[in-house]
């Protein structure tokens, strides 16, 4: 679905929630409100947000919502909260839409978006935010590599010198992957997040992804949220 069908003036909706506490990457912890858009042109097979975009499984007509971006900026600055993270789905998808929605937000507000890397933002978008949290995909996401991997897009975000590339590894192996994949593209700022969706995996995985992530010196991020809440959602 194109963007010039959402309209400028709208954004589609799949949740807004908080305050809570960013779960993930550069601002773990902080406390933050979200907005979660709908739509993806991925199709991760281990996506913790399948009701955004998989529509075999879900219905958009339940799931989704066609909101004015007056009425998105009302309920954000009603949470009260310093940050902002804009999810989804894959928020790049609604450019217009986020830059509509700038123009309500209280000048303040720090704007984080998390991006799968294969939509390359706009200046408008890039000037306003603060932070973008890029998640190129790997093979275990199963889709082909031109599909998840856009060198060009993973370019452009770098040059903002405002993203953070986080990858999710479900093993050890996983991360000769990475290796490859952020010297091929010279990725900077390289965060390693274990897949998992209840603690106790979570965990797991973490302790034995931690060694090695500490030998290529990247930085490891936990889940927050699910250690919190498990697969609980809007939390």
């Amino acid at each position: 679905m194109s963007e010039r069908r959402f309209g400028a003036q709208k954004l589609i909706v799949s949740e807004i929630f908080g305050p809570t506490f960013q779960g993930e990457g550069y601002s773990l912890g902080r406390r933050c409100g979200f907005l979660r858009l709908g739509h993806c042109n991925l199709a991760c097979s281990w996506c913790d947000t399948p009701y955004t975009w998989d529509w075999h499984r879900f219905s958009p007509e339940s799931e989704l919502s066609r909101l004015d971006v007056t009425e998105v900026a009302a309920r954000i600055e009603n949470m009260a909260v310093p940050l902002l993270v804009i999810s989804g789905g894959e928020p790049m998808l609604q450019q217009a839409g986020l830059v509509s929605l700038f123009a309500h937000l209280p000048p303040g507000l720090a704007v984080e978006i998390e991006t799968n890397g294969t939509v390359a933002p706009e200046p408008a978008v890039t000037e306003r935010v603060s932070r973008f949290t890029v998640s190129p995909k790997l093979t275990h996401a199963a889709m082909s590599r031109q599909r998840r991997i856009r060198p060009a897009v993973l370019h452009a975000f770098a040059a903002t010198d405002k993203a953070t590339f986080k990858f999710v590894a479900a093993s050890p192996y996983d991360l000769d992957e990475i290796e490859t994949l952020t010297r091929e593209l010279d990725l900077p700022d390289v965060y390693v997040m274990p897949e998992g969706r209840d603690p106790d995996q979570l965990m797991e995985r973490m302790r034995a992804l931690a060694p090695a992530v500490q030998e290529r010196s990247w930085s490891l991020t936990t889940r927050l949220h699910v250690l919190l809440w498990g697969d609980r959602r809007a939390v």
